[in-house]
């Protein structure tokens, strides 16, 4: 079934402002710009003000319908990301052999030894604008930081899988890296 039109309005934060030029929207904030490509979608992207885009889609369907609350939701978390950033901490778990992690490169390569005693060493880069961070506060724990929360939830999900437990049962070997929470870097104020 074909619905005649459907729209939704998004507007970012106050400290942000926004831009859409044929489908490509940018957002600044106080924490950088993050440019992202609606292209693929078939949907009609206007500017209302200067914090304000109005998302609609004539003519679509279900689906269609679907990826104009999709759009939306990708813009505010841009927003987020350039107001607050985005943080996920994962937690090394082991139960004989001592996982050791090592930042090099200023945070922009992680490399992981000594997973389930072996000598293999597992090397996952982070992509540009994504750092990962070993905790002082608390042992076995690494943040992994950045703006854009596909790249730092990729970034987590790359370290998560590089510990993937092969030719084991995994109810008894539970040995790995883990997220244990996602969050922001800077808090939310408080309304």
């Amino acid at each position: 079934m074909k619905y005649l039109h459907h729209s939704q309005e998004v507007t970012v934060d106050a400290a942000c402002t926004v831009e859409v030029k044929t489908r490509v929207v940018t957002v600044t904030g106080p924490r950088g710009t993050l440019v992202k490509n609606f292209k693929h979608l078939k949907v009609e992207m206007k500017q209302t003000g200067p914090r304000s885009i109005l998302v609609e889609k004539w003519m679509g369907s279900s689906k269609d319908r679907a990826a104009v609350r999709t759009v939306c939701s990708h813009i505010s978390n841009m927003s987020k990301g350039v107001t607050l950033g985005f943080r996920y901490k994962l937690r090394s778990a082991y139960a004989h052999f001592p996982i050791n992690c090592a930042v090099i490169q200023g945070g922009n390569v992680l490399e992981v030894r000594n997973f389930l005693g072996e000598k293999f060493l597992r090397v996952v880069p982070m992509p540009e604008g994504v750092t990962v961070e070993i905790s002082t506060a608390m042992k076995d724990e690494l943040y992994v930081s950045g703006n854009d929360i596909e790249a730092v939830s990729k970034s987590a999900a790359r370290i998560q899988q590089c510990t993937t437990v092969k030719n084991k049962d995994i109810r008894k070997f539970l040995d790995g890296i883990y997220v244990s929470e996602k969050t922001t870097i800077d808090k939310p104020a408080e309304k």
